[in-house]
C-alpha cells in the first residue's frame, strides 16, 4: 500500500521493477513524484492519477472517473476546470499560472515566457502542434497530458530552467527529448551533463505491441539499438520499449546516465489508477504531468 504522509492512499500500483520510482505524495490529490527531481530543490512537480477529481459520476461517463484533465474526451467543462483547480492547489498557484501544450505527436518544443501564463486554461491557446515546453520563469506550471505516451521531465539546477516533453512513438522516433535538451542549451545555456531528467509513467514494453511500419521507423531512428528497444515476435508484431528508447535519446543528447530516472509504473498495467488508451480501447480521460520552478 502506498503512503501519503504516513497514511494509506487506498490503492496499490503494479510495478515493472523495483526502482521504487516514482513515489506518491500530495496534500490535495494523489500525485506521483520522482525523488531525483525533488532533490534538485528548485522545482515542484507531479504526475496525476485517476483519483481525487469530480469527473465521471454521470451515467455513461464512468470511463472518465475521476481526475480527468482533458477538455476533448466528452467531459463537462466545469468538471475539468475543477480538476485543474485541485491540481493548482498542489502547486500553490492559480489557474492563470498554467501553460498547456497542444500535442499532435510532433517533435516541436516551444519556449514559454511570462507572457504565456494561462495559455490553454484561462486564455485561448495561441499555438498548435507543440509537444514540448521549456521555461526559466518561476511559478509557470508547464503542462502536458498522457494516457500511455511517455512524459519526460528536464531540470537544470545550475541555470534554473525546466522542460517537459510528450514522447509517444512518433515523438520518440523524432527524438523530442534531444530537441528539448538543445532548446534548453540555446535559450538558457543549459549543459546536458547538468540536467536531471525523469521518464515518467507510461506504457511498458510488455503491453506495447506495434506493427512492422512502426518497427521500421524505430529501426531508422535508432541505428545500432534495435535489439535494445524492440522484441520481434516473428509474426509481424513487435514489443516496443519506449522507456529504453527515451533513455537512449537522452544519453545521446549528453545527459549523464546517472542523471536519468526511469519509471517502473506502466499505465496499461494500472487501468484502475491511471488512464490508458490501450487498456480502455480509447475510452478514457487524460493524466496530467506538471513541472514548475519554485519562486
Amino acid at each position: 500500500m502506498l503512503q501519503n504522509e504516513g497514511k494509506p492512499l487506498g490503492f496499490t500500483l503494479n510495478r515493472k521493477g523495483n526502482s521504487g520510482l516514482p513515489v506518491v505524495s500530495g496534500h490535495h490529490i494523489p500525485m506521483l513524484r520522482f525523488p531525483s527531481l525533488d532533490r534538485t530543490g528548485i522545482v515542484e512537480h507531479g504526475f496525476t492519477t485517476r483519483l481525487g477529481g469530480v469527473s465521471g459520476f454521470e451515467p455513461g461517463m464512468e470511463h472518465l472517473r475521476s481526475l480527468n484533465l482533458s477538455f476533448t474526451w466528452g467531459d463537462r467543462e466545469e468538471n475539468v476546470r475543477e480538476n485543474f483547480r485541485r491540481v493548482a492547489g498542489e502547486f500553490g498557484v492559480s489557474l492563470d499560472r498554467f501553460v498547456l501544450s497542444a500535442q499532435t505527436h510532433t517533435k516541436n518544443v516551444r519556449l514559454v515566457t511570462e507572457a504565456d501564463a494561462g495559455m490553454g486554461l484561462t486564455r485561448p491557446l495561441a499555438w498548435t502542434d507543440v509537444d514540448g515546453l521549456v521555461t526559466d520563469v518561476p511559478q509557470l506550471v508547464l503542462s502536458i497530458f498522457v494516457a500511455d505516451c511517455v512524459p519526460v521531465a528536464f531540470v537544470d539546477p545550475v541555470h534554473r530552467a525546466i522542460g517537459l516533453a510528450h514522447s509517444g512513438w512518433r515523438g520518440t522516433a523524432g527524438r523530442i527529448g534531444q530537441v528539448t535538451v538543445a532548446m534548453m542549451k540555446d535559450h538558457f545555456g543549459s549543459r546536458p551533463e547538468d540536467l536531471i531528467c525523469a521518464i515518467g509513467p507510461s506504457i511498458c514494453r510488455d503491453c506495447y505491441e506495434v506493427g512492422e511500419d512502426v518497427a521500421q521507423q524505430m529501426d531508422a531512428a535508432f541505428p545500432g539499438h534495435l535489439d535494445e528497444i524492440l522484441e520481434d515476435r516473428h509474426n509481424g508484431h513487435y514489443q516496443l520499449d519506449l522507456w529504453k528508447a527515451n533513455r537512449i535519446v537522452l544519453e545521446d543528447a549528453g545527459v549523464l546516465p546517472s542523471h536519468i530516472s526511469v519509471t517502473d509504473v506502466c499505465t496499461c498495467c494500472n487501468p484502475e489508477v491511471l488512464y490508458s488508451h490501450r487498456a480502455s480501447h480509447g475510452r478514457r480521460g487524460n493524466l496530467g504531468v506538471f513541472l514548475m520552478l519554485k519562486p
